[in-house]
């Protein structure tokens, strides 16, 4: 019985040790440095300019679309999808900056429990020495804004600082274990004590992550105001954010609609990233190639949940290969709700008559085809991209519906948005949202 017990204990150790070197003779020397006073990353020995977007394989994952718009990589926040990730990366020659998800204390992980945080590094070390020869992984990405979290008023506080140490510990069996690719750890936003602090506890990183929105236009002087000297990404940039956006007077967050949030999100890589001088910014990942909700379920993904592409892609696909695709998304300049527009405010009356407009055109001069869809508010919502439920759709009477115009009966009292998709029939989409309350 003993000796078969050793047998079985020998065939799995094989294959354990199978699986982990199954690339070993394919894995990629991945270095960051600098050449003529530019950081960027060198895959054996050659220079990689990333072309990148994050994907999080449970909101969508459309690899297919990331070849053809020209993308050459994409990040992950953690190694649930990792095998078919890979498998991805190597079909179409993506490089993938592979997250290791871990815990954050804002999300209740305590980094002063010593048998968790010992707990947590095993199982991470065995992640690392899974993956760690794969010809397509770029670089390692130990959690995600791990210096996000607030205090009672709902502001930003200093996590405890032994998050970093922990961080550290990681980076330091990396470089043990796998000195073939560089590791790093994201920051939510650029913020000098945050940043300072962690690299005072590990300073061993090899380059600092930080993740941006509408600073992504200033990301350059906040990062040298900072004085740390390292090389940095931006591992997330987007639309703006939902705290960076206007408010209606009961405090809900007023996104853009797709034209000028498209056009708003090429400004700021064009500042932040393509014109950035500093010598130290190793380009960055769009946030998010997939669909998720987020205060709306349109707010930051680039695909909606059919799969159709936005305009942003577009603009992506200009960036990347010098041309826009054949087929555009509609554009949608502006969304109006009883004549007004979302920053006044707009509050209307139980069971009386109101009517939308957007404004749109299809550069392809494409026939255009318009959904309206009117839901309730959040109710909880998240922090730090965690789950959010989206709210129901509200059934309204509708009285007219045509020429981008809906006619319809207000609901009940209550929070609402009205939401408005416009297609082209050919896989683009371009949209809007109002939110409005009804109170009589």
């Amino acid at each position: 019985m003993r000796s078969c017990m050793n047998l079985i204990l020998l065939v799995c150790v094989f294959f354990f040790s199978k699986e982990s070197n199954s690339y070993a003779q394919e894995v990629s020397k991945v270095k960051v440095k600098e050449v003529n006073g530019q950081y960027n990353f060198y895959i054996d020995n050659t220079k990689f300019e990333i072309r990148g977007v994050g994907i999080n394989y449970a909101d969508g994952h459309n690899f297919k679309a990331l070849k053809e718009a020209g993308g050459n990589a994409f990040r992950t926040w953690g190694t649930y999808h990792a095998d078919e990730e890979l498998i991805a990366a190597k079909k179409y020659g993506f490089m993938v900056a592979m997250g290791l998800n871990i815990g954050k204390e804002l999300w209740g992980f305590d980094y002063s429990d010593d048998k968790a945080v010992a707990k947590q590094v095993e199982r991470v070390k065995g992640i690392i020495k899974k993956y760690k020869n794969h010809p397509n992984l770029l670089c390692w990405v130990v959690g995600n804004e791990l210096n996000l979290l607030f205090d009672e008023q709902g502001n930003l506080k200093m996590v405890n600082p032994k998050v970093y140490d922990a961080v550290a510990d990681i980076v330091d069996f990396i470089h043990k274990e796998d000195p073939n690719h560089p590791v790093t750890t994201t920051f939510a936003g650029v913020i000098d004590a945050h940043l300072k602090t962690a690299i005072e506890r590990c300073p061993q990183l090899d380059f600092v992550s930080v993740q941006v929105y509408g600073d992504l236009a200033t990301v350059e002087e906040k990062m040298r105001n900072t004085g740390i000297n390292k090389p940095y990404l931006i591992t997330e940039f987007g639309p703006k954010g939902f705290w960076e956006m206007p408010k209606t007077s009961w405090n809900r967050e007023i996104e853009e609609v797709s034209g000028p949030k498209a056009d708003g999100i090429l400004h700021r890589i064009e500042k932040g990233i393509l014109n950035n001088k500093s010598g130290k910014c190793l380009g960055g990942f769009a946030f998010e190639w997939g669909q998720k909700q987020e205060r709306t379920p349109t707010w930051y993904g680039m695909f909606h949940k059919d799969g159709s592409q936005t305009e942003t892609i577009d603009n992506l696909t200009k960036l990347w290969t010098g041309k826009y695709p054949e087929n555009r998304a509609p554009r949608v300049d502006s969304l109006s709700l009883d004549g007004k527009n979302a920053i006044q405010s707009i509050q209307l009356k139980p069971d009386k008559e109101y009517t939308a407009k957007v404004y749109a055109h299809d550069p392809n001069d494409d026939e255009l085809k318009y959904r309206w869809e009117i839901s309730k508010e959040v109710v909880v919502r998240s922090k730090g991209g965690e789950k959010e439920i989206e709210p129901p759709i509200v059934s309204v009477t509708v009285i007219e519906e045509e020429n981008g115009t809906f006619t319809f009966t207000a609901p009940k009292e209550g929070e609402y948005r009205i939401f408005v998709y416009i297609y082209d029939g050919k896989g683009k989409v371009g949209g809007g949202n109002i939110p409005f309350l009804v109170k009589n």
